[in-house]
């Protein structure tokens, strides 16, 4: 497993921590995207980060070409 990658089971049980929704992972930018959220939350050492402190907005750059959920307030 390399820096960005994640086991599939640990993603089949990871919900966005802000909407509880669902995630999607983004194995180009090593990320996991909450699409409700408008978050990219890092992974890390194969470990997701799931602080939204530490996610990058999606409102901030191109979100992945996977995006296309609704957009939701961010908290």
């Amino acid at each position: 497993m390399t820096d960005a990658e994640i086991d599939p089971r640990l993603l089949e049980i990871l919900v966005c921590p802000v909407t509880r929704g669902p995630l999607t992972y983004d194995r180009e930018r090593g990320e996991l995207i909450s699409a409700g959220a408008r978050l990219a939350y890092p992974i890390r050492e194969g470990v997701p980060i799931m602080l939204p402190e530490e996610a990058r907005s999606l409102d901030e750059g191109c979100p992945p070409a996977s995006e296309d959920g609704p957009r939701a307030p961010r908290p």
